[in-house]
């Protein structure tokens, strides 16, 4: 029997097969899937082949479909082992909060950039606006305006309701991720979109708090207006794996465009004379935190260019 695997809990997987039933597995044997090491042999979102045991409730995973994207990360930023967030995706959705927690624009970036290697759409949702103004809606129209000329965003509130029509919109018949740092929101505006879910959140009173996990395990849920979302425990930093340097600058829209007018092709945007690239910077034509954050994966120091 074929199905996808919705959620997983240590040796346990939810599989969900096409006519709606669900098993408990495990994997049978040693998968080899990849010659990246994972924490995660089969990840959220993956379609598996299994054996259903007597009982037709459990059954033993004897095979992985192959992948046609994942959204990939470091484990730990010491760790060379790499952690599947999820397969099999239609659109990967950053949440974002410019505070409460803040969200940087390094963190961000690397998730996009990640997107675009695996061929992903992305769509960036700055939640919490409610909570902005003043100083902080200056920064919130900051973000939005390095990040609207490239990507679809969209603002939100899980509190008052704003734009959670507009998502479950985007949602509708699609497979998505939505990923994001521990409190800004996720689980709240998924309980929005899909009041039955009653996914656990973080009592009212730790609104403000950051790096609060409500949500302990990645699980997929089948959404009424047809598709599935991936909800995921936040995640704290976004270590890059599996990226071959003279790439790099690819997956970000903006510099690969402009890269097409350095003096040499084989162009890092760094040091070398006639860089297009950092012209465009210069002119402010290209973003200087995007830039910054380029030269972050490209030197792998994700900390010394934080903006």
């Amino acid at each position: 029997m074929q199905g996808r695997v919705l959620k997983s809990t240590g040796s346990w997987y939810t599989v969900l097969t096409d006519d709606g039933k669900k098993f408990q597995c495990k994997i049978r044997g040693k998968l080899r899937l990849k010659s990246i090491k994972t924490t995660n042999p089969i990840a959220i979102g993956d379609i598996v082949n299994f054996d259903p045991e007597s009982d037709n409730a459990t059954g033993n995973i004897t095979s992985v479909v192959p992948r046609k994207n994942y959204i990939i990360r470091k484990s730990t930023n010491l760790s060379r082992e790499a952690h599947i967030i999820a397969a099999n995706i239609d659109q990967a959705m950053l949440m974002v909060t410019v505070d409460f927690p803040e969200t940087s624009l390094v963190f961000i970036d690397r998730y996009l950039a990640t997107a675009e290697a695996y061929q992903i759409p992305a769509i960036l949702i700055f939640n919490k606006v409610d909570l902005f103004d003043g100083e902080f809606e200056e920064k919130l129209n900051y973000y939005l305006s390095i990040y609207t000329p490239l990507y679809p965003c969209y603002k939100t509130s899980a509190n008052t309701g704003e734009g959670v029509d507009a998502i479950a919109s985007v949602l509708e018949g699609r497979i998505s991720l939505i990923s994001g740092n521990s409190g800004v929101g996720k689980s709240s505006l998924i309980n929005r979109i899909e009041p039955t879910l009653k996914l656990k959140t973080s009592d009212i009173s730790h609104y403000h708090l950051r790096g609060k996990h409500t949500t302990t395990f990645s699980e997929m849920f089948p959404l009424t207006n047809g598709g599935f979302i991936i909800d995921t425990p936040g995640i704290k930093g976004f270590g890059l794996v599996d990226m071959d340097k003279r790439e790099i600058f690819h997956f970000f829209p903006e510099i690969f465009e402009e890269s097409s007018n350095c003096q040499y092709n084989n162009c890092t945007h760094d040091q070398e004379p006639g860089c297009a690239v950092k012209k465009a910077v210069e002119d402010g034509l290209i973003n200087s935190s995007r830039y910054y954050s380029y030269l972050s994966i490209l030197y792998d120091e994700e900390n010394k260019y934080r903006i």
